[in-house]
Formats: structure tokens, C-alpha cells, sequence
């Protein structure tokens, strides 16, 4: 659970001012307020305010940026809801985090509530015992952070994924991966371990989904996933062999099993923009994430061929919440001294999702 501090709606003149103006009116802004201003932008983020970030990554940069920042006053996060949380979390008391639009949110993290997660712990405990140990993927709500790390568990992106299952299954012998099952499923693969060690929950019927011994159960899953990502499919993957059978294929992990498994490549955001950076002129790329992102890639490399893997895709709906008139909005109001949407972890909340944050940041 979180407070929320001036949350008040965008005077409707920011929303009718150009876009030159608007541009005009953020840079004066970051003028004057200088190194007391330090904005976060998500590689998901439009282009018009990705421009006025002090610092751009995926998930884990962003989380390891917020934790070494200890200068700047006021932290103004262009991302979704659980990545402010999560900057408030890391940063000290002295600095204060916005969002701009409080209808940023993540229809992953939502997948989990901390109601439904307490419940489902109860149910599988009774099942398993101790023997299980909750991971959560960074892409989760505050409270989801505190239960894992008030339980033993730790964070995970995408990046670390592997690197944290690894860790967790030498404490336990079960692990709970919430909220996306397809990154836990491909992960835990990825690592030796059988789909049919894989054992789903599901938060709506409250029921454990497995056939077979419960004692073969290695990992279990939440029912849950990214909306933008589980659009990618394998019909897609085979228009692309039939139509550049020479063209990679490259996806988040946050794709289905299914499309992982016919990929060429899978991998964070941060490897997607890697492999792209130091790949050959010349080489073609089907890319399987957030069309912000794609977009980006095909302007900043002229000299490659590159596709979004799913022709009709469209851009995550609630990162493109945060906008250029809510971020200058944002950023004036918080000149004026009347600044709204500050995202405030309560301090019990925060002290236990820090547990879990700090686990995977000492990895």
C-alpha cells in the first residue's frame, strides 16, 4: 500500500499547448531546477518524453540508478506505477518521487495483490511445508516486494532472472515466482528444469493447476502476465521464417514458452538493445516487445532491418499514460511548490520490500 500526496487532475491548458511550447517549457524547467531534478524514463516511454530523461534502462538499471542517487531532491519517474514505488523504496527520506500520471499502472502487477498472494501462501505452505522460498519480479506492487522479502525471497527483472532462481533453489527446495508466469517458466527452463516440474496458481480459483506427484514440484507459477507481451505468438514467428526466412527473431522472455522456444534470441531489454547495438549492417531482427521501444531501435539503427515480430502491435497503454503535458505539468508544479501525484511507500511496507530489492541487488 502506498499514499498518494497531491494527486490532483492535469489543468486542461497543458493538454491544448504545442508541442514546441511544451518542449520549450520542460527544458527551462530542467534549467533552473538543475541538479535538484533527476528524471527516470523507461525504454518503453514515448519519444517525447524520453528525450528529457537524466537516465534511461530497463527495470534493473533504473532500480540500481534510484539506489545510488543520493543528490537530487526530486526524483520524477516517466515509467508505471511499481517503478516509482520502487524508487521511493531505494532513495532516501529527503527525496521525494512523482509519477506523473497516477494512470501509469502495470496490468502485470495487478495480476497480484497482496490478498490474494497471503491466501495462496497459506494454501501452499500447508501442501509443501517450508520448503518453498517467493521470488517476484520487479514488475509488482510495493506490498507484493514486502512479502517476499518479509518471507526470505528476493526480486528478479529480467536481466537477473537466472542468476536469482539459481540463488533461491539453494535455499529452499520449491520456489513461488510471482506475478508473470511465462518469464518463471522460461527462466526455470532455461535452468534444467522440467515444464513438468512446473506447477501453476491460480489466484481466481485459489486452486494449485498440476497432474501428477506434487513431491516432483519445483517451481511454482502465478497466473499472471504482461498484456503487451503475451500478444506475441507463434503464428507471428512463422510469417516471419515464410516471409525473411534469413530474419532473426528476438523476444523478451516475458513472451509465452511457446514463442521463446522458436525464437533465435531471448532476453531482457537491455540484451534486446545489445544485440541489436553490436549486430552487423545489414542484419535483419523480427523484435517481440513494446512498440515504443521497436520504434526506437529502427530509427537509431538506419543500417539494419528491423521489424516489430507482431505487425499489429501496438504500444503499452499504460506507459504511454505519461505524456508530455503531464510530464511538464509535473515538473512546473513541482517549481510552484505545488506539486502533485508523489509516490510515498509507507516506511513498514518499504522496509520490508527493501529486504527483497537489496537480495537481488547484491547478486
Amino acid at each position: 500500500m502506498n499514499l498518494l500526496e497531491g494527486v490532483r487532475q492535469i489543468p486542461v491548458h497543458y493538454m491544448t499547448m504545442e508541442i514546441n511550447e511544451l518542449e520549450e517549457r520542460a527544458k527551462a524547467v530542467k534549467s533552473r531546477l538543475g541538479d535538484r531534478l533527476f528524471i527516470l524514463g523507461h525504454h518503453y516511454q514515448k519519444d517525447e518524453v524520453f528525450q528529457f530523461s537524466d537516465a534511461t534502462g530497463d527495470s534493473l538499471q533504473l532500480a540500481q540508478i534510484a539506489a545510488a542517487n543520493r543528490k537530487a531532491e526530486f526524483i520524477v519517474f516517466c515509467g508505471v506505477h511499481f517503478m516509482a514505488e520502487t524508487a521511493d523504496i531505494l532513495t532516501t527520506n529527503d527525496q521525494k518521487v512523482y509519477l506523473p500520471d497516477m494512470r501509469a499502472g502495470c496490468s502485470m502487477a495487478d495480476m497480484a495483490d497482496i490478498y490474494e498472494t497471503n491466501r495462496a501462501w497459506n494454501a501452499l505452505t500447508q501442501t509443501f511445508g517450508e520448503t518453498i522460498i517467493p521470488l517476484t519480479y520487479v514488475n509488482s506492487t510495493a506490498a507484493i516486494k514486502a512479502f517476499v522479502g518479509e518471507h526470505g525471497g528476493a526480486t528478479v527483472t529480467s536481466s537477473n532472472a537466472e542468476q536469482l532462481v539459481e540463488w533461491a533453489l539453494t535455499k529452499k527446495e520449491r520456489l513461488l515466482f510471482l506475478p508473470d508466469q511465462h518469464l518463471g517458466r522460461n527462466t526455470a527452463y532455461k535452468l534444467g528444469i522440467p515444464l513438468e516440474h512446473m506447477a501453476i496458481w491460480d489466484p481466481i480459483q485459489n486452486d494449485l493447476l498440476f497432474e501428477g506427484d506434487l513431491e516432483k514440484v519445483k517451481v511454482i507459477l502465478w497466473k499472471g502476465h504482461c498484456s503487451v507481451h503475451e500478444n506475441f505468438t507463434t503464428a507471428n514467428i512463422e510469417n516471419i521464417r515464410k516471409k525473411h526466412p534469413d530474419m532473426k527473431v528476438i523476444v523478451h522472455p516475458e513472451c509465452s514458452r511457446e514463442v521463446v522456444a522458436l525464437s533465435d534470441m531471448a532476453g531482457s531489454t537491455n540484451f534486446i538493445i545489445t544485440e541489436i547495438e553490436q549486430a552487423l549492417p545489414g542484419t535483419s531482427f523480427a523484435v517481440g516487445t513494446e512498440m515504443n521501444l521497436v520504434n526506437r531501435m529502427i530509427q537509431n539503427h538506419p543500417d539494419k532491418h528491423i521489424i516489430s515480430l507482431n505487425p499489429y502491435m501496438c504500444a503499452c497503454l499504460t506507459m504511454n499514460r505519461i505524456d508530455l503535458p503531464h510530464l511538464v505539468w509535473c515538473l512546473e508544479s513541482l517549481e510552484d511548490g505545488f506539486a502533485s501525484n508523489r509516490i510515498i511507500v509507507e516506511e513498514a511496507i518499504a522496509n520490508k520490500a527493501r529486504l527483497a530489492l537489496n537480495k537481488m541487488l547484491q547478486q
